[in-house]
């Protein structure tokens, strides 16, 4: 099996954010290793960052909408 069929491409975003986070972790673990050849280290970079900002998304709307409820104004939450 290649990488490109384990890593999906950097716009294929994870459902949902623990998603995201497990695929983060597991990408963040095997650059830590070493075990990743050097043509895929720049490729698991960025798909770590896309990942990243994804997560950081999802956290800054819910952030937001906790702003909302706490304020006394509940309003629909729609995702990013």
């Amino acid at each position: 099996m290649t990488q490109a069929t384990r890593t999906p491409p950097a716009d294929a975003m994870p459902p949902t954010y623990e998603a995201a986070l497990q695929e983060l972790e597991q990408l963040v673990s095997r650059l830590e290793s070493g075990d990743m050849p050097l043509e895929e280290l720049m490729g698991g970079y960025q798909r770590g960052a896309t990942l990243l900002q994804f997560c950081r998304d999802k956290l800054a709307a819910v952030e937001q909408q906790i702003k909302v409820v706490e304020a006394g104004q509940l309003k629909p939450w729609v995702a990013p």
